[in-house]
């Protein structure tokens, strides 16, 4: 692979003419998938990214630190948590460069929303938690048989070959298991599993045989893949991964793209609106406001990728009005900004183990074990009181010093000795469940209201139904119910509460369908209303399953930008 530093070449200027073929906004998982697939076939392409750059090592200053070196051994200081309140939730001293700031980047919750952000060049490909599943037809025809919101305008077929296309450049660490309603996919060798999983797999197998126990599929590399990794074992991975041991745009797409020479990144650039061009009917571009200097600054293009997340995606078009769209662009159905949806979790159970006392595991393996949906996939799993279902990620480990002193007094040798050595074997369980699209989970923009660049601020309106409170209880009874009959002790459940955006799974807000009345997309993700506008982010899900999101959007977007450039070729966008 080249040395992608050596073909960096980052835009801080207004160029004498400011045209490329593409405009990709947003450098996360999605759009750095979308700036790779214009630049190798060819297209001049604009990765447009609100946040300051971050080059793939360089710009990893804690990756390998200890946490002596800390000033706060990584315990966020009260004035922290007081003065990012959200952020503090999910970062510590090792990775909070990787957050934006509270109180420069303000939100409107009206219902308690957490909106968790990465602004920089990699954007959240460099936080995320690299869980990676396919969907299958129980997902994509949930909508039509449950009569809720929308169908999908496609079908697992349809995703197939690109979920392996996606697969085989990301690098998918895994166990295929023939499981229908959780497809296999092209996977490099899967991480082991410990004696006690090991040993819960088999009891699980015999108490209830219509579950499985299975590895996580990771985008963390079990061999070195493409140039890259393999994984350290460190699990350090949220600050940055010198080795490319897992999947981000940093260390993978970008750096692709960027070989080609196709591609002009142009970071600290937040894109205030989509331009409209009223008598082709198609997008001529978008306006940027520089973060540094708040120059407003047009550039051109054939073909505009938003993938700025969610949240984001939405509010740019919503922002974006005139004369042919005055509610927004492509917002004729009224739907832009609503069908707001995240995952629900914080729910499960833990327990103790006697016994395995001569096993141990050599390592910190990034992920654990996960136990596929099980709830409402046919007649005999249904369920009386909701739909859809859940998924669980667990794993089994020696009790560490750090929580062994919480439960021993002592001083001297003999209290060190004990803290020392490997404790009990514990288990933990997490459930994810799905969240239903409401039409009241909305993202929409106060009027009078505007950041520091003069871009108006996003309101949101969220809340959790009775379907995801049935769901929830029975999340938390069959973790319970599990441990104990794998022959774990001391079960105990809990239930933290998930607030929305906890799980940092937004979706909808620009939902595909079949009729431009009530979608937004259409089947190839692009507006009904301006053909030449496409969004593989997470913005364009119909439903949310209870998978993790992240490969379905790398997917889409391979997918999306294959049409897109059959298009181009025939002279039909731009």
């Amino acid at each position: 692979m080249a040395d992608p530093a050596k073909n960096v070449h980052i835009s801080n200027r207004a160029r004498e003419t400011n045209t490329y073929d593409v405009i990709v906004v947003g450098s996360g998982i999605s759009g750095g998938w979308a700036a790779k697939e214009f630049a190798e076939k060819g297209f001049k392409t604009l990765l447009l990214e609100r946040g300051r750059n971050v080059e793939h090592v360089k710009d990893y200053p804690t990756a390998s630190l200890n946490p002596w070196e800390f000033d706060h051994r990584l315990v966020n200081p009260e004035k922290e948590k007081t003065e990012n309140p959200v952020q503090s939730t999910v970062y510590d001293e090792s990775n909070k460069h990787f957050f934006v700031s509270d109180k420069d980047h303000p939100y409107i919750q009206n219902d308690p929303f957490h909106w968790i952000r990465g602004y920089q060049v990699g954007g959240r490909s460099l936080m995320w938690g690299r869980q990676c599943y396919r969907w299958s037809d129980l997902d994509f025809e949930a909508n039509a048989k449950d009569g809720v919101g929308v169908d999908w305008p496609i079908r697992y077929k349809d995703i197939e070959p690109w979920y392996t296309y996606v697969e085989r450049f990301v690098g998918i660490s895994g166990s295929c298991e023939g499981l229908p309603h959780l497809p296999d996919g092209d996977f490099l060798p899967p991480m082991a599993m410990n004696a006690l999983e090991l040993r819960f797999k088999d009891e699980i197998k015999k108490k209830f045989p219509d579950r499985l126990v299975t590895i996580a599929r990771l985008a963390n590399l079990s061999r070195g893949w493409n140039g890259r990794g393999p994984c350290q074992y460190r699990n350090l991975c949220s600050r940055g991964c010198p080795f490319g041991g897992y999947f981000s745009s940093n260390s993978a797409t970008i750096p692709v793209a960027m070989a080609t020479g196709n591609l002009t990144l142009r970071p600290f650039s937040i894109v205030a609106e989509v331009l409209y061009d009223k008598e082709n009917r198609q997008a001529k571009g978008v306006r940027v406001v520089d973060t540094e200097t708040k120059e407003s600054i047009e550039f051109f293009a054939k073909v505009i990728f938003l993938n700025a997340s969610t949240i984001a995606s939405a509010a740019i078009l919503l922002q974006s009005k005139s004369d042919a769209f005055p509610e927004g662009m492509g917002n004729g159905s009224g739907q832009l900004g609503r069908n707001l949806m995240d995952h629900h979790f914080r729910i499960g159970a833990e327990a103790q183990y006697e016994g395995l006392m001569d096993q141990y595991y050599v390592g910190r393996r990034p992920g654990g074990i996960y136990i596929p949906r099980f709830r409402n996939v046919n007649e005999a799993t249904k369920r009386k009181d909701y739909i859809r279902g859940f998924g669980i990620q667990a794993d089994a480990e020696r009790r560490s010093w750090y929580d062994t002193v919480k439960h021993t007094e002592g001083f001297g040798k003999d209290f060190k000795e004990q803290l020392i050595s490997p404790g009990i074997w514990t288990m933990w369980m997490g459930a994810w469940g799905e969240t239903l699209p409401y039409e009241e989970n909305k993202v929409t923009l106060d009027e009078n209201k505007t950041d520091k660049w003069g871009i108006p601020l996003v309101k949101i309106d969220f809340s959790f139904r009775d379907n995801e409170k049935a769901m929830r209880k029975d999340m938390k009874e069959s973790a319970m119910e599990m441990l104990h009959e794998a022959g774990l002790k001391n079960v105990t459940g809990f239930d933290y509460s998930s607030v929305g955006g906890d799980c940092v799974h937004e979706m909808g807000t620009a939902r595909m369908g079949h009729d431009p009345k009530t979608s937004v997309l259409n089947k190839w993700n692009q507006l009904h209303e301006v053909k030449n506008v496409f969004i593989t982010d997470g913005s364009c899900m119909t439903s949310s399953a209870c998978q993790n999101p992240s490969l379905t959007y790398m997917a889409l977007t391979a997918r999306a930008c294959d049409f897109a450039v059959s298009e181009m070729k025939k002279g039909s966008l731009g």
